[in-house]
């Protein structure tokens, strides 16, 4: 395992990447006329691989030789595993009478239905049967998203994700899928017991949020929203000029949870009992508090894949798995994909894996590059922003057709000031039940730094964004400019490393 550790790549990054190669190109290798291509690539990836395993080693040895077979092994596994994992992707909704005659549905909701401005509301369904005109009933399969009239929001979140639904209503094809525009909604029958209890709880959190305004009688805090947002991912009261520049200033990502938040929040936790358990414990703890709050809040992509990075990072601290970053991040990859295989064609978990793994990789060169040239606190956060932004931009492109690059310098400023929030936040959340003074100091903080957030928010905003319609030449240029600064990166430890040997 010693070789292994110290050879790149390892084992868990060519089985991930030979995954993805078959669970995107799954369209194209079970096309006759696109096959061969698909699988030229992959064999271009194992050249690759190869390359990198034989770059420090004057002559063939046997344990290059078992390492290059141990890759070869994982990514046909890899391999294998994605196609498995794209063919259990299902996309078609099937009905058993046409879209046009369609009247009502009913089915189970599967995630937590969301207020739209306006006072509508959407969320996502799994369909259970369908009826037409005439008063006949049907069969049907598949998810779909619904948009729910107003007047039904507040019970459908009282009832949570679980409950079934009859819907009565008109089914159409929209950009993104089918669509189906509720008019109005019954409940058939609650959700499980668990489900309830995490409904319940999740409710008491977030109005919470609201202090103590509803015992004074007055307005609920301005930052209320932001918390719920930021702490829970609930963004249904968030202000719409907020969540606005969130997006122009190119830091939307802030809002979504993700590693950030978990990293904040397990912070937090492990600085707490690190001193009285130990490291290994207090990470027991953590992943059990993970675990809890990935149920709470509900399993976004970004969510579900640091969650599963933190519960493999507590196995390494336990010395069952190696303690690399990339490494993780890969094994996360290939766990989500399986377990999650449907979330991987949505932007969010395509964005957050493409974000972390430029902040491991590209970034760590920029950081490099930046050592002694800029300060350290400064370095670390713009490689990282850079490694992120770059890597990402094709896929952003490919989905969103604006880049702002404005957001690279924007989240050194946001995104530590978004983190005291959090930590605020929480203390406004546990002073909540503690006598009113303190109560009043954590709102007066809070509502500071929202201010605060809502300005820089708005000044990063104004710098307008980079339309592009065609991803290819900005993949192209992310291609060719990695290759750039890798070759920058080795040239300037060449020269530093000559500088250290006359000195």
């Amino acid at each position: 395992m010693k070789i292994l550790e110290k050879t790149l790549p390892l084992p868990s990054v060519s089985a991930a990447v030979a995954m993805a190669v078959s669970y995107y190109a799954y369209p194209f290798l079970i096309s006759p006329g696109y096959r061969f291509i698909v699988i030229l690539l992959f064999l271009f990836l194992l050249v690759i691989c190869f390359l990198f395993v034989l770059r420090d080693i004057p002559g063939i040895n046997t344990k290059r030789i078992s390492v290059m077979c141990f890759l070869v092994i994982a990514a046909a596994a890899g391999f294998s595993l994605g196609i498995s994992a794209r063919r259990s992707v299902s996309t078609q909704v099937e009905m058993a009478f046409q879209p046009e005659r369609i009247r009502a549905i009913s089915g189970t909701i599967t995630e937590d239905p969301r207020s739209l401005h306006g006072g509508s509301g959407m969320g996502r369904l799994a369909l259970g049967s369908c009826a037409a005109q005439g008063g006949l009933r049907g069969s049907a399969r598949g998810t779909i998203t619904v948009f729910y009239p107003a007047e039904s929001i507040p019970r459908l979140k009282e009832f949570g994700r679980g409950s079934e639904v009859y819907l009565d209503g008109v089914y159409t094809d929209g950009i993104r899928g089918p669509l189906f525009r509720a008019t109005s909604v019954h409940i058939v029958s609650p959700a499980s017991a668990l489900e309830q209890f995490r409904t319940s709880l999740r409710l008491k959190f977030l109005q919470s949020f609201q202090g103590r305004a509803d015992q004074q009688g007055q307005r609920p805090p301005v930052w209320g929203a932001l918390a719920s947002a930021l702490l829970l991912g609930v963004r249904d009261d968030l202000d719409t000029d907020l969540s606005e520049g969130f997006r122009n200033s190119g830091c939307s990502h802030i809002l979504a949870l993700s590693g950030m938040h978990l990293a904040i929040l397990s912070g937090l936790l492990a600085f707490l009992l690190r001193r009285p358990l130990g490291i290994r414990w207090a990470s027991l703890c953590g992943a059990v508090f993970i675990i809890l709050y990935v149920f709470i809040a509900g399993s976004q992509p970004s969510l579900v894949r640091a969650a599963i990075m933190y519960l493999i990072g507590c196995f390494a601290i336990w010395g069952f798995l190696p303690t690399k970053a990339l490494s993780l991040l890969c094994l996360a990859f290939i766990i989500q994909l399986l377990i999650q295989s449907e979330t991987g064609v949505t932007p969010s978990f395509i964005l957050s894996y493409l974000a972390l793994a430029g902040i491991l990789t590209l970034g760590e060169n920029f950081r490099s590059l930046f050592r002694g040239r800029i300060p350290l606190v400064l370095s670390v956060s713009l490689s990282a922003s850079l490694g992120a932004f770059i890597l990402a931009s094709p896929v952003v492109v490919l989905f969103f057709g604006v880049l702002r690059p404005i957001g690279i310098l924007a989240s050194l400023i946001l995104a530590p000031l978004a983190s005291l929030f959090m930590i605020l936040a929480l203390c406004a959340l546990a002073a909540s039940f503690l006598p009113f003074p303190l109560w009043t100091v954590f709102d007066f903080a809070l509502g500071f730094l929202y201010r605060l957030l809502e300005l820089f928010v708005y000044l990063a905003g104004q710098v307008p964004g980079l339309h592009i319609s065609n991803p290819v030449p900005v993949l192209v240029f992310v291609i060719f400019f990695c290759f750039f600064v890798l070759f920058i990166q080795k040239r300037d430890e060449a020269y530093r490393n000559n500088l250290a040997s006359f000195d």
